[in-house]
C-alpha cells in the first residue's frame, strides 16, 4: 500500500481566515460546503480583489475530472449572466493531499434559502414568486440554448444579489451528470417548478394558491409539467404572457 493511499480521506478542510492559498489568495471566510468540497471567500494578495475559491475533496475529484468539468463548462457558458465567471485554477497541498482550487468571481448576496427564511411566513407571495421564477427560467433558458444544463437547481444553489421590481440572481454548483441530453434539460425545468413551489410555502399553502400558480406547478406531477413546459424558454414565455388579476 502506498503512503498516499494510507492518508485519511479529507471530508472537511476548515481552513482559517488569514491562511494564504498558492501564495496568491488570503482566506477571508468560509462560504459553505457540499458533497464535492468547500467554498471560501478570498482576496488576492497582490491586488486586494475579492474572489471565490472552491476546494475539491480529492476523493470527489479523481483524475481531476470534477474540477476540469467545472472549469470547462463555466468557460463555455461565460456569456450566460446568471452564472459566475471562472477565472483560474490553482493547486495547493492540505494535510499531504494535493488539492485543486478553482477561482471565480466573488458574488455578493445571500442564498435563496436564507432569503426565503427572512420573509413573512418564510415564503413569498404569489406575484413575487412569479418574478423569481421568471428570472430563473430566463437564466436557465440561456444555458439550455447552448445545449448545456445546470443539473443541480435548488434553493441552496441560487444567490439573490438584488431584489426590487424583479430578482437579480446567480447560480452556483453545476453538477456533472454526463454529456447534455434532453433528459437533463427536462430535469432543470422540473427543478425550476419545484423551487417556485417551495418558495410559495410548499404543500401546506398549495391548496389556497391562485389558479396561475397551479397552472405552473401542476401538482408537481412531472408528466403534466413537461407536457406544458418542454423547455425553460416555454416556461418563461408562459410567465410573460400571463394575465394577472
Amino acid at each position: 500500500m502506498s503512503r498516499s493511499s494510507r492518508r485519511p480521506t479529507i471530508t472537511s478542510f476548515d481552513l482559517p481566515a488569514g491562511r494564504i492559498l498558492a501564495r496568491k489568495y488570503e482566506i477571508l471566510d468560509r462560504l459553505g460546503g457540499g458533497w464535492e468540497g468547500e467554498v471560501y471567500h478570498v482576496r488576492e494578495v497582490g491586488t486586494g480583489v475579492e474572489r471565490t475559491a472552491k476546494l475539491f475533496y480529492p476523493h470527489r475529484n479523481r483524475s481531476d475530472r470534477a474540477a476540469r468539468f467545472y472549469a470547462q463548462k463555466l468557460h463555455k457558458l461565460r456569456h450566460c449572466p446568471i452564472l459566475i465567471q471562472y477565472h483560474s485554477q490553482e493547486t495547493i497541498v492540505v494535510r499531504g493531499h494535493t488539492i485543486r482550487v478553482l477561482v471565480s468571481e466573488y458574488v455578493e448576496g445571500e442564498l435563496l434559502s436564507a432569503f426565503l427564511a427572512r420573509q413573512s411566513g418564510r415564503r413569498l407571495q404569489p406575484f413575487t414568486a412569479l418574478h423569481l421564477l421568471h428570472a430563473l427560467s430566463s437564466g436557465i433558458d440561456e444555458i439550455h440554448r447552448t445545449g448545456e444544463y445546470h443539473g443541480d437547481l435548488h434553493t441552496e444553489n441560487v444567490i439573490v444579489q438584488r431584489f426590487g421590481l424583479g430578482f437579480d440572481l446567480k447560480l452556483v454548483d453545476l453538477f456533472p451528470w454526463g454529456a447534455p441530453t434532453a433528459q437533463h434539460r427536462a430535469d432543470d425545468v422540473i427543478n425550476l417548478v419545484r423551487i417556485f413551489y417551495d418558495a410559495l410555502g410548499g404543500q401546506r399553502h398549495y391548496a389556497r394558491q391562485p389558479l396561475p400558480v397551479k397552472q405552473i406547478c401542476c401538482g408537481l406531477k412531472r408528466s403534466l409539467i413537461l407536457a406544458k413546459f418542454r423547455t425553460a424558454g416555454q416556461l418563461r414565455d408562459f410567465l410573460e404572457d400571463l394575465v394577472w388579476s
